[in-house]
């Protein structure tokens, strides 16, 4: 069971570009049904991914051996939805969801001084389909998200093709280093960088800190960067509520500068917190806590 995210997601042209004709064509109803049997098919064979968030539902959360296996398909369909919501949002149906937000004043805060900030999310929810609804509230120009993200160029090319454009800024990881420049270059204009804060790619450097009653290890770049940096730091989640809501929460972190091992453990404390109200909404879908090397 692989102990560390490879980088890349599942699927295929064809398959995204059928699954977007029937959720244009029908409606999003109709999208949810098919996903059922999608759903099935990864509950069936993908043997390393469930696995995997098996030991979440029954090493982390406690749940039962029956309750574990069930949730397994659960946790498929709640990211099928979530995926389909983002694609949903983004092209026809975006009156069709509702949003409320938790602290949102605090971003508010953030582009009003004008003085720049780090945003620390995490693949828990779907903070990707934020700025689609922050837009409504204000120019999101100032936001910049950092990916490591390397869907298949094929794909990529067709869902930017069809989806509706973003004001959202995104800086890629380079091997050179280079996105660092550009990281800077945002604060400096006063514009929010965003960072996803739990997963990093063979070779990164580490921070390991206790998540959910075990040791974890997770990216040290954008803990250490956020220590080093005297700007603000907020802990951010966009995560599905009941039907078609979606609510954002906000938090801001405490630590002192120079220290991205509290940094850290603030973070993990408030993705806890989060996961508590939804629990089906963790999408790392590998062996996080190396559970399966323990045994």
């Amino acid at each position: 069971m692989a102990t560390e995210w490879e980088g890349k997601s599942k699927g295929t042209l064809l398959g995204y570009k059928l699954y977007i004709y029937f959720l244009r064509t029908f409606g999003i109803s109709t999208a949810y049904f098919i996903l059922r049997f999608i759903v099935a098919y990864y509950f069936l064979f993908s043997f390393k991914s469930s696995k995997a968030i098996y030991f979440y539902f029954g090493k982390r959360l406690g749940y039962s051996t029956l309750k574990s296996i069930g949730y397994i398909y659960k946790s498929y369909y709640m990211l099928g939805k979530i995926l389909t919501d983002r694609m949903a949002i983004s092209t026809q149906f975006k009156d069709k969801f509702e949003y409320s937000h938790d602290g949102i004043e605090h971003i508010d805060e953030l582009l009003r001084k004008n003085e720049g900030g780090i945003l620390i999310s995490g693949h828990i929810g779907n903070f990707e389909i934020a700025h689609y609804f922050l837009q409504d509230r204000y120019s999101v120009s100032k936001v910049f998200m950092v990916t490591t993200h390397e869907e298949h160029e094929d794909i990529q090319e067709y869902l930017d093709g069809i989806v509706a454009k973003s004001t959202m800024k995104f800086i890629v990881v380079q091997d050179d280093m280079s996105h660092i420049f550009k990281i800077h270059a945002a604060l400096e204009q006063g514009g929010l960088v965003v960072f996803t804060g739990d997963r990093y790619l063979p070779g990164n450097k580490i921070l390991t800190e206790q998540f959910l009653g075990a040791e974890a290890d997770f990216p040290m770049g954008p803990y250490l960067l956020a220590s080093r940096l005297k700007v603000p730091v907020l802990f951010v989640y966009v995560m599905k509520g009941p039907k078609r809501q979606y609510h954002l929460y906000a938090r801001k972190a405490r630590a002192k500068a120079r220290d991205a091992q509290a940094l850290l453990k603030e973070y993990t404390e408030s993705m806890e917190w989060v996961l508590q109200k939804y629990p089906l909404q963790w999408f790392n879908y590998f062996d996080f806590w190396k559970d399966g090397t323990k045994q």
